[in-house]
């Protein structure tokens, strides 16, 4: 309706002057009318003069809607009452159309905001890869995984290990691969998924990165877990009636031996047969002991978390731990970085792991010259609290040092093979982990890492 009015007025004007041309064209083909041919003359360039100004105003205020579609600037407005008649109607609807473009572009910012949202918050890691080489890091647990390391392109991911890099580049859509990561002292385990994305002038291609460490770490432990569930109940149900009867025999036979005092023959075998079922008592009860030491392995009970100053606790437990260190010239080193530093664990399972680690440290310096035991505490570039027990022995070799934490696995010769595997389990309770490697001087580290 406003564009017709709008119409209308430019037939109207532009008929006007038709008319006004008409008649001056009469008035000049005819004598005597000098005064009214001027008069003429004048009204239509006041005519022509307004059209133009007409169009002119019109053009301007379109061109001016133009650029503020094309540069997106909602804030323009046409009140163009003042212009004359038919321009406002013309300024409304100016106004309309750039309001339902300004509501539609809120309305797309607002659904990019919110998936925005949603990528930043999902746990995976998410890098996309273009064909030129460039990465881009789509979300927090992307930047939170390469940390304060620079990473724009595929070279820059080769200082986290050849292969690392090499994955990344070769993977193909709908492609998994298993893959190691280190940084920052930290393992991961990540788990590689690829699929393509086809862009108007590119295409990339979206790679998550999900770290399944822990999962892998307790399937694994579960799978053990339920094997010692079984080894144990089968292995009890057999022995235990063993060592009793064997037990009862040894009973028997001492009976019988104060009743054959005088027979010398008949002593000396009976004395063969109490030496024999003595042996299978003893071996029955040992075995009954070591079956029942692997069932604290499936019985571990929740992790009872509190905040624990470790200061506290490390000096406790190496004063449980050291006390005939001095006569063994053991030196021990202790460094907490900072001095007030915490952590969240069961004061108990914590306890017996630095305990059973210190031990086992203790062992590994038998006869050592200038034996030292450390036990550290500090933060790691990623925020996690990290504690170092370390000594300056031998070491493990490398084929030991991949068992030592399998249940049943021992190099000591009265061994269980429990003490790091029930470790590992109580480090997995707390969502961390405990390694090993060797030290600068040759020797043991584990690292416990909340």
């Amino acid at each position: 309706m406003d564009f017709k009015r709008f119409s209308i007025l430019i037939a109207l004007r532009t008929g006007l002057i038709i008319l006004n041309l008409v008649i001056l064209t009469y008035l000049v083909s005819a004598s005597g009318y000098h005064v009214t041919c001027i008069v003429a003359v004048a009204v239509l360039l006041i005519q022509c003069y307004l059209l133009i100004s007409f169009v002119t105003k019109t053009n301007q205020e379109l061109t001016r809607f133009l650029d503020a579609i094309r540069y997106a600037d909602f804030a323009q407005r046409f009140d163009m009452d003042t212009l004359g008649s038919g321009f406002g109607e013309l300024g409304n609807a100016f106004a309309e159309i750039l309001e339902r473009f300004n509501q539609q572009r809120t309305k797309q910012e607002s659904q990019q905001r919110h998936l925005k949202a949603i990528v930043e918050h999902v746990p995976v890691p998410l890098i996309s890869i273009q064909s030129n080489g460039n990465l881009t890091l789509w979300n927090h647990a992307a930047r939170k995984l390469f940390g304060a390391n620079h990473v724009t392109k595929l070279t820059d991911l080769q200082s986290f290990g050849q292969e690392f890099a090499e994955h990344l580049s070769k993977i193909k859509p709908g492609e998994r691969r298993l893959v190691n990561f280190a940084i920052d002292g930290m393992q991961y385990q990540l788990s590689l998924s690829a699929t393509k994305i086809t862009l108007p002038d590119n295409q990339e291609t979206l790679v998550s990165m999900q770290d399944i460490q822990n999962e892998l770490d307790g399937a694994q432990l579960q799978a053990w877990q339920d094997l010692v569930k079984v080894l144990t109940h089968e292995i009890m149900n057999s022995i235990t009636p063993v060592a009793s009867l064997a037990n009862t025999a040894v009973s028997l036979v001492k009976n019988t031996e104060l009743k054959t005092k005088n027979q010398p023959e008949l002593a000396e075998d009976l004395q063969d047969i109490s030496d024999a079922v003595n042996t299978v008592a003893r071996r029955s009860d040992g075995l009954i002991q070591f079956v029942g030491s692997y069932r604290k392995l499936t019985q571990l009970p929740t992790a009872n978390k509190t905040n624990i100053r470790l200061k506290t606790l490390i000096d406790h437990v190496t004063t449980l731990a050291s006390q005939d260190w001095k006569s063994k010239n053991i030196k021990l080193d202790v460094q907490l970085s900072p001095s007030e530093l915490e952590v969240s664990a069961d004061a108990d399972m914590l306890t017996q792991v630095l305990l059973n680690l210190l031990k086992n440290a203790e062992q590994a310096l038998l006869n050592k010259p200038q034996a030292q035991v450390g036990i550290s505490a500090f933060l790691n570039p990623r925020g996690h609290v990290v504690i170092e027990v370390s000594d300056n022995g031998t070491g493990i070799n490398d084929e030991t040092a991949r068992q030592i934490f399998v249940p049943f696995f021992t190099t000591k010769q009265n061994g269980s093979g429990v003490g790091l595997a029930l470790t590992r389990q109580i480090m997995l309770a707390h969502n961390g982990n405990v390694k090993y490697m060797t030290n600068s001087k040759g020797g043991a580290t584990f690292s416990l890492r909340f």
